[in-house]
């Protein structure tokens, strides 16, 4: 539920607790937008990309460039992969489809996740302030408790941390029944095609959620 530029620039020295009870990333001011440490819980499911993504030790950013090593993956390359470069106007540059074309999707941008995330936190029950917390956004100062004391300000930001985290790890364990369950109950069709219960063919979830892996590996590595 960050900002791309807040999450692509993640280094391994802002990760803290990742085999603990409490995982959390540090982002730290320069790439913040409102110029503040943002401390964001970590889910299982982020601390399981985490270490997907740091394939060695000397790995100093998380999400490293296929193509500039020992540098981040540059915000425009997430947009690039969704929309493709079809319409690049450099000739050089090799033409692709982009995720969303690749898998019938409409099209959508990386900061559009952020409104699909925060949605969905929204449906699961979570209140708007604690949402807009895993947002960085600032909240009403009617749901903020004003305590003018050290011991209210640290007693405030463990119950933020504690908010964050219980949207977060919703949000992560919503995402992982989405990518196992199948979309309605799937029979089979003689011709050897799946359709579900309004009887348009289609595959489940989880195939999709491969495909989806599996592009994304293929895009990186070109």
């Amino acid at each position: 539920m960050l900002r791309s530029r807040e999450l692509l620039g993640a280094h391994r020295d802002e990760l803290f607790d990742l085999d603990g009870e409490h995982p959390r990333f540090d982002v730290p001011l320069k790439r913040v937008k409102k110029r503040r440490v943002i401390q964001q819980p970590l889910s299982d499911l982020a601390v399981e990309i985490i270490k997907e993504a740091l394939i060695s030790e000397d790995q100093q950013f998380v999400f490293e460039s296929p193509m500039y090593k020992g540098q981040p993956i540059h915000r425009k390359a997430m947009a690039d992969a969704l929309r493709g470069t079809k319409n690049e106007k450099n000739k050089d540059k090799t033409k692709t489809a982009g995720l969303c074309e690749l898998l019938g999707l409409k099209p959508f941008t990386p900061h559009d996740l952020r409104r699909t995330a925060a949605t969905l936190a929204g449906d699961l029950g979570f209140d708007d302030a604690w949402i807009a917390k895993c947002l960085d956004h600032a909240a009403s100062k009617k749901v903020e408790q004003i305590v003018p004391t050290v011991t209210g300000k640290v007693y405030n930001h463990s119950k933020r941390m504690k908010e964050k985290r219980a949207v977060l790890d919703g949000v992560a364990a919503e995402l992982r029944r989405i990518i196992k369950e199948p979309q309605g109950r799937v029979r089979q069709e003689p011709s050897g095609t799946e359709r579900n219960d309004d009887g348009e063919a289609g595959r489940c979830e989880e195939e999709n959620a491969r495909d989806f892996d599996w592009k994304i590996r293929r895009m990186m590595n070109k």
